[in-house]
C-alpha cells in the first residue's frame, strides 16, 4: 500500500518522529507551514502491553495534521502484532500508517535490543516487520540508520530485507548508530538504499534548507524528505523546502514573526496540556531564539521561570525587544 501523499508531483516534506519534541501541538504547527506527514513521537510497544497511561497518551492525532503515523519501537513481534491490533481498532481512520523504529541510538533503547540494535539482527527486525504486516490494516513502514558503525554498514542488505518483510515505506538516517547525530550524514548510502529497492525511499540527515532538502533528492532520488533537527524553533523550514522544490522564491520570517510564532507555540502547549509541564516548553524556545540578539540571557531566564505565566511572560516582553 502506497499512500497518496507519495503520488503528488512534489515529493513531500515530512516531520521526523523526536522523543520529547514532536508532540501533537507542534506537529500541527509544522503542517500548517507546510509539512505533508508527521510521526507521533516514540512510542514503546512493551509500555503499550503493560498498559502505561503515559504511553498511550503519546498516540494522540489531531484532523489537522491527518495523515500521521504511529511509531513504535520494540523487538518482540508477538507484541508488536498484539499492540498494532489494539490501535488499528482504537484509532480507526485517526492513523494512516505504522512505523517501526529501527534507527534510535540512545543506549537505553538499543541496551534492549531495539531501536538500532535491531540493524545487528536482521532476522529478528525482519520478522518483526513481517508481524506487523500481518497485524495491520495500515501500511507499515520502518526507519532505521546506515549502520551500527564504520564497520558494520549494512543499510542496503537491511533495505532489502525490510522490504521483503512486507515494508511499504522505508527511512534512512545517513550515520550509524556510533555515529549518533554528529558528523556529516552519508546521502549516498540513502542513493544507494533507493536503487536497491522498489518501495519509496525517505532521506534523512543533515536537511536544514530547502536549498539542503532539493540536493538531497537530486542526489540520491528519494521519494521525499524526512526533517528532524532543522525543524527545530523552525517550523517555518517546510515553507523554505516547498518553495525550493517548487522553484520558488522564499522570504524568511522576521526575529519578530519568529517570537510570534514562539508564543503561540507556548499558549497552544499550556492549553492543551497540564500547566505543570511548562518545563518542556524551554527547549523548544531556546530554539526559537537561535541566533537573535538578547537570547542567551533570555534562555537564562526562561530556564529558571517558576511558573507558566512568568514563561509568557518572558516571551512577549523579549518579542517587544525586537
Amino acid at each position: 500500500m502506497i499512500l497518496p501523499v507519495f503520488k503528488k508531483h512534489i515529493p513531500p516534506v515530512v516531520l521526523a518522529p523526536m522523543a520529547g519534541i514532536s508532540d501533537a501541538v507542534f506537529r500541527r504547527i509544522c503542517v500548517e507551514h507546510g509539512c505533508d506527514f508527521t510521526y507521533t513521537e516514540m512510542v514503546s510497544a512493551k509500555g503499550l502491553f503493560y498498559g502505561g497511561r503515559k504511553t498511550r497518551e503519546l498516540i494522540r492525532v489531531s484532523p489537522a495534521e491527518k495523515p500521521c503515523a504511529v511509531q513504535l519501537f520494540g523487538s518482540e513481534p508477538d507484541i508488536i502484532s498484539e499492540m498494532i491490533k489494539g490501535i488499528a481498532e482504537d484509532y480507526c481512520g485517526e492513523i494512516a500508517m505504522i512505523d517501526i523504529n529501527m534507527g534510535c541510538p540512545m543506549p537505553k533503547i538499543t541496551g534492549n535490543g531495539e531501536g538500532s540494535a535491531l540493524m545487528r539482527d536482521i532476522p529478528r527486525a525482519a520478522a518483526v516487520v513481517e508481524a506487523a504486516v500481518k497485524a495491520s490494516p495500515l501500511p507499515v513502514s520502518c526507519k532505521f540508520r546506515k549502520g551500527w558503525d564504520g564497520e558494520h554498514v549494512n543499510a542496503v542488505e537491511f533495505a532489502r530485507a525490510m522490504e521483503q518483510s512486507g515494508a511499504s515505506l522505508l527511512t534512512v538516517h545517513g550515520r550509524t548508530r556510533e555515529q549518533l547525530y554528529h558528523g556529516p550524514a552519508d546521502w549516498d548510502i540513502i542513493g544507494e538504499v533507493v536503487s536497491a529497492v522498489r518501495v519509496p525511499v525517505l532521506g534523512n540527515g543533515d536537511v536544514f534548507s530547502g536549498e539542503a532538502a532539493k540536493q538531497l533528492i537530486d542526489k540520491t532520488g528519494c521519494a521525499g524528505v524526512m526533517v528532524a533537527r532543522g525543524a527545530e524553533g523552525n517550523p517555518f523550514i517546510f515553507e523554505e523546502i516547498r518553495a525550493a522544490l517548487e522553484g520558488r522564491p522564499y522570504d524568511p520570517p522576521s526575529e519578530r514573526e519568529r517570537m510570534t510564532e514562539a508564543i503561540r507555540h507556548a499558549e497552544e502547549f499550556l492549553k492543551e496540556k497540564d500547566p505543570k509541564l511548562f518545563p518542556e516548553l524551554r527547549k523548544h524556545l531556546s530554539w526559537y531564539t537561535k541566533g537573535m540578539r538578547g537570547a542567551l540571557e533570555f534562555r537564562r531566564e526562561v530556564n529558571t521561570a517558576r511558573s507558566p505565566c512568568d514563561m509568557l511572560d518572558l516571551l512577549y516582553a523579549f518579542r517587544d525587544t525586537l
